[in-house]
C-alpha cells in the first residue's frame, strides 16, 4: 500500500465537525429588513396638531390651570387650581400696590396661639430641628420671633411667630420651616395663585380663603394670618411665610433668611 492510499484510509476514520451554513447566513443578511408599520399621513398630521394644541394650552394660564390638578412646592401641595387664576408674571414686574388685588387678610390674635402645641425656645428648637434654623433679617425692625413651636409630622416642622409691636394681641408674621419627609401641607380651594421665585428657585404666592390639610387626612382650619402665603424651598427644607405684606415685600423677607446667631 502506497503512502497516498494509507492517508485516504486514515481519513475515513476521522470525524469532521459539521460544515457551517455560510451561504445561508450570507443570504439572510442580504434580504431587505422588514418595514416598520406604516402610519397613514392623515393620522400623523392629526397627532401633530393635537401636540401643538396641547403645547399652546399650557402657555395660557387659565387653560393650564384646568389641566393641572395641583402644584407642589416641597412639602406643600396646592389644590383647586381649576378655579384659581395662575399668573407667571415675574415679581419684579408687579406693581407695588398689589395688595388691593387680593382679599384683605383677616387678623389673627395671639390668644389663639395658646391652643398650639409644642411651644419652646429658639435654642431648644435648634437642638431638635436636625437642620440649621434660618430667620429673616428683613424688615430691619423685625427682631427675633416672640413664639416658637416644634411639631412632629413624621419630620420636624418649626413655626416662628412675630407679634405686631403696636398690637401685642395681633400676629404680624409667621414662618413655617418643614423638614424633608414631613407630611404634605395641602391648600385646598385657593382663590389666587401666582408662580414666582425666591433666590432663583420656583415659589408660589397663594391667596385664600382656603383650607389647610395635612397629608394624613387631619384638618387644620386655624391659620395665623388669612390670605397671603409665600411657599418656597431651600435645600431640603420647605418654607411657608404668612404675611400681610405684598408679594414684593414677602420675597424680600424670604431672601433675607440667615442662620440663627
Amino acid at each position: 500500500m502506497d503512502y497516498g492510499e494509507y492517508l485516504r484510509l486514515l481519513a475515513k476514520g476521522v470525524d469532521y465537525p459539521p460544515t457551517p451554513d455560510i451561504a445561508g447566513a450570507v443570504l439572510r443578511r442580504l434580504r431587505p429588513a422588514a418595514r416598520a408599520p406604516f402610519m397613514p399621513r392623515r393620522m400623523a398630521w392629526a397627532l401633530a396638531v393635537i401636540l401643538v394644541l396641547l403645547s399652546g394650552m399650557l402657555l395660557v394660564p387659565p387653560a393650564r390651570a384646568a389641566l393641572l390638578e395641583f402644584i407642589q412646592i416641597g412639602a406643600v401641595r396646592i389644590f383647586g387650581l381649576e378655579s384659581a387664576p395662575i399668573s407667571t408674571i415675574p415679581a419684579e414686574e408687579l406693581p407695588v400696590t398689589m395688595a388691593p388685588l387680593t382679599a384683605t387678610p383677616a387678623a389673627a390674635t395671639s390668644s389663639g396661639l395658646e391652643n398650639w402645641a409644642g411651644e419652646t425656645t429658639l435654642e431648644d428648637a435648634q437642638a431638635r430641628a436636625g437642620f440649621p434654623i434660618l430667620l429673616p433679617v428683613y424688615p430691619a425692625d423685625l427682631g427675633l420671633p416672640q413664639h416658637v413651636y416644634v411639631q412632629d409630622m413624621n419630620g420636624t416642622m418649626i413655626i416662628f411667630v412675630w407679634l405686631d409691636p403696636l398690637q401685642q394681641d395681633k400676629v404680624r408674621m409667621s414662618l413655617h420651616a418643614v423638614a424633608a419627609g414631613s407630611w404634605a401641607i395641602e391648600k385646598v380651594n385657593v382663590k389666587t395663585i401666582q408662580e414666582t421665585g425666591v433666590n432663583g428657585k420656583r415659589a408660589a404666592w397663594v391667596v385664600g380663603p382656603y383650607i389647610v390639610r395635612m397629608r394624613n387626612g387631619d384638618l387644620e382650619i386655624q391659620r395665623l394670618i388669612e390670605g397671603h402665603v409665600l411657599v418656597w424651598t431651600a435645600g431640603d427644607i420647605t418654607y411657608r411665610l404668612e404675611t400681610y405684606e405684598s408679594l414684593e415685600e414677602a420675597i424680600k423677607i424670604a431672601e433675607s433668611l440667615k442662620p440663627m446667631r
